[in-house]
């Protein structure tokens, strides 16, 4: 190729006549390599979108890109054998080029594999414990498994640097004093690091749990390494440190399960018959499209000097739904019982003493008349 482009061009320099091959040779190595890239990728798009599966889909897709670099890079290596100027130029930069294409290409896998098995637990199910800890770890595992990638690419491109090589094996001749200096620096770093992977072992929440912390109830939206991002229900976003939910008590209403229990308390009047109310409340709860079908019970948990207390339990599939059955069945309960037994609402009694120490009966009309006159009412 160096003899015919010598005989081509005679007229130039030989500095110049090598730069100019060189360049010509890479760009045509370059564009040879994007077509080769372009005809294979499109053959396997057309074979992946034949399958169902959306897993194949997603991994394709996020190697393209990759892919399409590393070919590139290839391609240059392969005319660099051949074109000594090339060689040369490749020799200088490969040290970062090649560990960034191989980070990157790591990283892509680590994201998609991740996606694809998020793809197959689903947590909008009804049943969805196993998904939501399936998610949970792989949330987790993407996070660690992208920082290691990241740091360990970036420590081989900074190897390459002789300078930079040079300084470490200065500072290896201090170690001592240098992993004392580190330690105590990233403490908070490596402790938030830790507790993330303990909750991934451990699984103390979940992705979509409800909870309660700090007296906030919300869902767990987001795990990171370091925090955890909490949804409240009036859309507000708590940040939590990652090593609160090892190191302090909180509620997980959803540990072991998405089903839930919940209760609605009504305080009526202690003359109150209760079987009407537990007839309409098994009915209003029969009629609600949010009950799960599990539990609908109704029990006088205490008496007061002016009122019953009754408790109404009753089931939901999860959280959410559970908090709408409760604020429906109360808001039915209260209308129905105002409306069909005004005389079950808790009222104040006053009852009047003879000197006998006996009580005495309600006043009569002409009674009331008289202390209505006397009060100028």
């Amino acid at each position: 190729m160096t003899e015919w482009y010598a005989r081509i061009a005679p007229s130039l320099p030989d500095w110049a006549g090598g730069t100019v091959l060189a360049v010509t040779v890479a760009v045509l190595a370059v564009l040879i390599a994007l077509a080769i890239h372009a005809i294979a990728f499109r053959l396997l798009f057309k074979v992946v979108k034949a399958s169902r599966s959306e897993a194949d889909n997603i991994v394709l897709r996020r190697l393209a890109r990759p892919t399409r670099y590393a070919l590139v890079a290839l391609a240059l290596v392969l005319v660099g054998r051949e074109i000594p100027a090339l060689a040369t130029v490749w020799e200088r930069i490969a040290g970062f080029v090649m560990p960034a294409l191989i980070g990157w290409i790591a990283l892509t896998l680590v994201h998609a594999l991740v996606k694809t098995l998020k793809l197959r637990n689903d947590i909008e199910m009804e049943d969805n414990l196993r998904a939501r800890s399936a998610q949970t770890r792989l949330t987790i595992f993407n996070r660690l498994a992208t920082f290691l990638i990241v740091f360990v690419t970036v420590g081989l491109m900074l190897l390459s640097v002789p300078g930079v090589r040079d300084i470490g094996v200065t500072l290896m001749a201090s170690a001592g004093l240098a992993a004392l200096a580190v330690g105590a620096a990233a403490q908070p770093a490596l402790k938030a690091l830790i507790s993330g992977v303990q909750l991934a072992l451990t699984e103390p929440i979940r992705i979509g749990d409800a909870v309660i912390i700090g007296g906030e109830w919300g869902w767990i939206e987001e795990i990171r390494t370091t925090y955890v991002v909490v949804k409240v229900w009036d859309e507000r976003r708590l940040v939590v440190p990652t090593n609160k939910f090892l190191e302090e008590i909180f509620q997980n209403w959803t540990k072991t399960t998405a089903q839930l229990l919940g209760t609605v308390y009504l305080y009526v009047d202690p003359a109150t018959e209760l079987e009407p109310i537990r007839a309409r409340f098994f009915d209003l709860v029969e009629d609600n499209a949010r009950w799960d079908r599990r539990v609908r019970h109704m029990q006088v948990t205490d008496l007061t000097r002016d009122a019953i207390e009754v408790r109404l339990l009753m089931t939901a599939k999860d959280s959410p739904t559970l908090y709408d059955l409760r604020c429906d069945i109360r808001e039915a309960l209260i209308q129905w019982i105002a409306a069909e037994m005004p005389e079950a609402l808790v009222r104040g009694r006053v009852i009047s003493v003879g000197e006998d120490g006996k009580a005495l009966g309600p006043p009569s009309a002409r009674a009331l008349a008289l202390m209505e006159a006397g009060s100028g009412g």
